[in-house]
C-alpha cells in the first residue's frame, strides 16, 4: 500500500530488530538501562567538575564538555526509544516520532565531528603556535565557534530531514531498532536522486574536517618531537582526543556499511553492532579525558574524597 504524508493516514513504522529477543526482555532491559545510566552518569560527571572548578574553564575544557553534552543527546535518542520497546509488546514508532529520532541522531554525528575537528584545531593553537594561543581563543571567540558547531550540524540535519519529509513511503517494515535516514529513504518508492546528492556533499563536507584534523595531527606530532615538554603536552591532550575520534569514525564506519551492505543473518547480532556508533564513544569519550587529563583526574578524586569525608 501507498503511504502518501499529504492523506490523513498516520504512518507507523514496525521495528523489527527486537523480534528475535522477546525471550531474553528483562535481561536486555536491565543491562540498556545500566548502560544508559552509566553513560549520563560519566558524562554529567566530567561536566559538572567542568562547570565546578573555575581552573578548568579553558577553550579545551570547555569543547570537552561540549563533545559530552552531543554524547548525551545522542544516546537519549537511542537508548529511551530502546527502553520503551523492551517494556512493549509492540515495536513500532510514528513517523513524526521516527523524524524525531532521526533529526537527534544525525545532529549527534554532525556535533560530534565538527566538534573534534575544533577540539584538533585548539590543539593545534595550544601547542605548534602557544604565543598566539590565548589572543585566538578568548571567549568571545569559543562562545561563537561553538554557535556555529551547534548551528552548522542542525542545519545540515534539517535540510536532511525536509529532504527525507518529502518522499512518498510505500512500506513500513523496518529491519532496525532504530530509524536512521537510509533506512526511510529505503522504504520509499520515489526518486531519491535528491536525498543521494545530498548523502555525497555531506560525506564530502565532513571528509573535508577530517583531513583538516589529520593535517593538525601532522602538525602536533612534529612539534612534540622537539621536546620532552612538548611530548608531554601532546600525550596528556592530544592522545585522548585521537582515541575519541578513532572510536567515533570507526563506529560510525561500520554503521554506514551495515546499512547499505548488511546482511540478514543474525539480526540482533548486527542491529546492536550497527547501534555501536551511539553507544561505545558516549560511554568512552568521559572515561578517556577523565583518566588521561590529570586537572580532570585530580579534580575527580578531590570531589569523591570531599564527599567520602
Amino acid at each position: 500500500h501507498l503511504f502518501d504524508m499529504n492523506e490523513n493516514v498516520e504512518i507507523v513504522f514496525v521495528l523489527q530488530g527486537l523480534n528475535d529477543s522477546l525471550a531474553n526482555r528483562q535481561i536486555y532491559f536491565a543491562l540498556t538501562l545500566m548502560s544508559y545510566l552509566f553513560t549520563i552518569s560519566v558524562n554529567l560527571t566530567l561536566i559538572l567538575t567542568v562547570c565546578v572548578d573555575k581552573a578548568l574553564h579553558q577553550p579545551m575544557y570547555i569543547f570537552m564538555c561540549n563533545l559530552c553534552f552531543t554524547g548525551i543527546c545522542g544516546a537519549s535518542s537511542f537508548y529511551l526509544k530502546l527502553l520503551l520497546d523492551l517494556l512493549a509488546d509492540a515495536h513500532v514508532i510514528t513517523y513524526p516520532g521516527c523524524l524525531m529520532q532521526i533529526f537527534f541522531i544525525y545532529a549527534y554525528v554532525f556535533c560530534q565531528l565538527t566538534s573534534l575537528t575544533v577540539m584538533a584545531y585548539d590543539r593545534y593553537l595550544a601547542i605548534c603556535q602557544p604565543l598566539h594561543y590565548w589572543a585566538l581563543m578568548t571567549v568571545q571567540k569559543v562562545a561563537l565557534v561553538l554557535l556555529l558547531t551547534w548551528c552548522l550540524s542542525l542545519l545540515e540535519t534539517a535540510v536532511g530531514l525536509v529532504l527525507i519529509a518529502r518522499l512518498p513511503i510505500c512500506s513500513h517494515h523496518m529491519t532496525r531498532i532504530f530509524c536512521t535516514s537510509w533506512e526511510v529513504v529505503k522504504l520509499s518508492c520515489s526518486d531519491t536522486i535528491a536525498n543521494n546528492l545530498y548523502g555525497v556533499m555531506i560525506m564530502f563536507l565532513h571528509l573535508v574536517q577530517i583531513v583538516v584534523i589529520l593535517v593538525s595531527y601532522v602538525h602536533l606530532i612534529r612539534t612534540a618531537t622537539r621536546s620532552q615538554t612538548d611530548r608531554r603536552k601532546f600525550a596528556q591532550t592530544c592522545l585522548p582526543h585521537l582515541v575519541s575520534l578513532l572510536v567515533f569514525s570507526a563506529s560510525l564506519l561500520f554503521e554506514m556499511l551495515y546499512s547499505r551492505y548488511g546482511s540478514g543473518s543474525m539480526p540482533p547480532l548486527q542491529n546492536g553492532l550497527a547501534a555501536e556508533f551511539l553507544v561505545v564513544p558516549p560511554i568512552v569519550n568521559p572515561i578517556i579525558y577523565g583518566m588521561n587529563l590529570q586537572q580532570i583526574r585530580t579534580r575527580i578524586r578531590l570531589q569523591f574524597t570531599f564527599k567520602r569525608s
